[in-house]
């Protein structure tokens, strides 16, 4: 209850100022942004629009759907490695990596020369002519792919990846009906508004065809861990809520707009079963949980023991570039030529030549291994913060894609939505940023450029406050009622 955290809190305030008085140290409210770990870049002076007259010409000229983060939004200018720069130089650990984005790391040199180059020999010639960079791309990454998925196209975006997966489900076992989990997120076009099931995400358009199941979620699920519990679920709704004929089942293995859900241990080998039984075909969503960030594997489908049909990758593919993919079987390609199918952009020159890069770096600097590492220290030290704060209700996740729940009781797990917010705004205010995710908005989502190191992940679990969290939520916790808009960001 906020009432009782709110009790805990003033404790805690008191405890810490009485620690404070005793050993010299300034008061909590005076404690400025802490040090990063040293960094041998130094920005480029800025001289372009500040932050007001950006954010005017956004509201001018672009679409009122489009939002920020932070109520005095950044105007970020640069970026190097796992690092941000403002207008005025300030450094920002990031720990979001542009939504899931950049894996190698902000304008990591290999990938910038490798664009470059190529720029400056071709940067655009469609697959109606022969270019080598598509063709050496689409095999470095068949090579990546597991049993028979070796047939590679290449999109724009992992909206249009689970596009076209969703149309190859349906052409190849002639069935139309699609099931996707709730909570889960897999684009905003028409056709993948479909398979999004958050609320907070889907507009009122005819999204027929697609059945949501219930989410195997551990933490906040009705059948808890038990994987196989929730597909029985799904076997159930094949039987009684759709014709006993399926086209597809698509998933995250872990969800990231919903909030770094992990799915529960044994559910995909049990449905992947049952769906294929039913005519349907296994589609694996990539786009967050691939090329190595969760540390135990390369793919996050492989963290379940499953073989998917169709992989469905974008993101981190390009660290930053406009890049995705759908690799599948040679049986299931093979049904996209009873008609014409292009992408006038997809896989070419300039982001092939990128996207190549990007393996290369990750394969280099073994950066698998290394978000295993980095990522398992941080999962121990955001737990350790668990144990000492009532407001963090979980902590879950692999390797660099981590999710930290925060409720206002832990018995009844209640969202605590503007907590979050208020912490969210402090975070940025110390120099970390992250995201946020989940239905309510109420979990962190630390999920960083795959170059994040242990010293950067002992600031950000330092910086997750312990003093911090007491101070903020002493201080505004009890002026809630006049925080501005802090139930409305999203």
């Amino acid at each position: 209850m906020l009432r009782r955290l709110r009790s805990e809190v003033r404790s805690l305030v008191r405890q810490s100022s009485q620690r404070l008085s005793h050993t010299g140290e300034a008061p909590v409210k005076d404690v400025q942004p802490p040090h990063l770990p040293e960094f041998q870049y130094k920005p480029r002076p800025y001289a372009g629009p500040s932050a007001e007259e950006v954010l005017r010409k956004r509201k001018q000229f672009l679409g009122p759907s489009i939002f920020h983060y932070y109520q005095k939004p950044l105007n970020i200018v640069e970026g190097k490695m796992q690092y941000l720069y403002d207008e005025d130089g300030r450094r920002y650990l990031d720990a979001f990596g542009g939504i899931v984005t950049v894996s190698c790391g902000h304008c990591h040199p290999d990938v910038v020369d490798a664009i470059m180059n190529q720029t400056k020999l071709l940067q655009h010639a469609t697959t109606i002519y022969l270019h080598h960079a598509i063709a050496d791309y689409a095999e470095a990454l068949a090579s990546k792919m597991p049993g028979n998925l070796k047939v590679v196209y290449f999109v724009n975006s992992g909206t249009e990846a689970n596009e076209l997966a969703m149309l190859m489900a349906r052409l190849y076992s002639g069935n139309h009906e699609m099931i996707s989990l709730r909570n889960a997120y897999h684009g905003g076009s028409a056709g993948t508004l479909g398979l999004t099931a958050l609320s907070t995400w889907k507009y009122s358009i005819v999204q027929g065809g697609v059945h949501h199941v219930v989410n195997p979620n551990p933490y906040r699920g009705v059948f808890g861990s038990d994987g196989e519990k929730y597909a029985k679920d799904v076997k159930e709704h094949i039987d009684y809520g759709t014709s006993g004929c399926v086209a597809g089942f698509i998933a995250e293995t872990i969800q990231g707009v919903g909030g770094a859900v992990e799915l529960a241990p044994g559910y995909l080998p049990a449905v992947y079963k049952y769906v294929r039984d039913a005519g349907g075909v296994c589609i694996a969503d990539e786009v967050q949980t691939g090329f190595g960030r969760t540390g135990s594997h390369y793919w996050g489908f492989q963290t379940q023991g499953v073989l998917p049909d169709i992989v469905t990758m974008a993101k981190g593919i390009g660290n930053g570039l406009p890049l995705g993919a759908v690799v599948t079987t040679p049986e299931i390609a093979n049904v996209m030529t009873q008609r014409i199918q292009f992408n006038t952009f997809g896989g070419n020159p300039v982001c092939s030549a990128g996207g190549l890069a990007v393996l290369n770096v990750l394969d280099k600097e073994k950066r698998q291994e290394h978000c295993a590492s980095v990522g398992s220290y941080l999962l121990e030290r955001l737990r350790a913060l668990q144990e000492k704060h009532e407001i963090i209700g979980d902590v879950r996740g692999r390797g660099l894609m981590i999710g930290v729940e925060l409720v206002t009781d832990r018995k009844l797990k209640t969202p605590a939505k503007s907590e979050t917010s208020i912490l969210f705004e402090k975070l940025k205010d110390l120099g970390v940023l992250v995201g946020k995710g989940g239905y309510d908005a109420n979990v962190f989502r630390i999920k960083p450029p795959m170059c994040f190191t242990k010293e950067d992940a002992g600031e950000l679990s330092s910086t997750i406050p312990l003093d911090c969290y007491v101070y903020i939520l002493a201080f505004q916790l009890m002026t809630l009622p006049h925080h501005p808009n802090v139930n409305n960001m999203c």
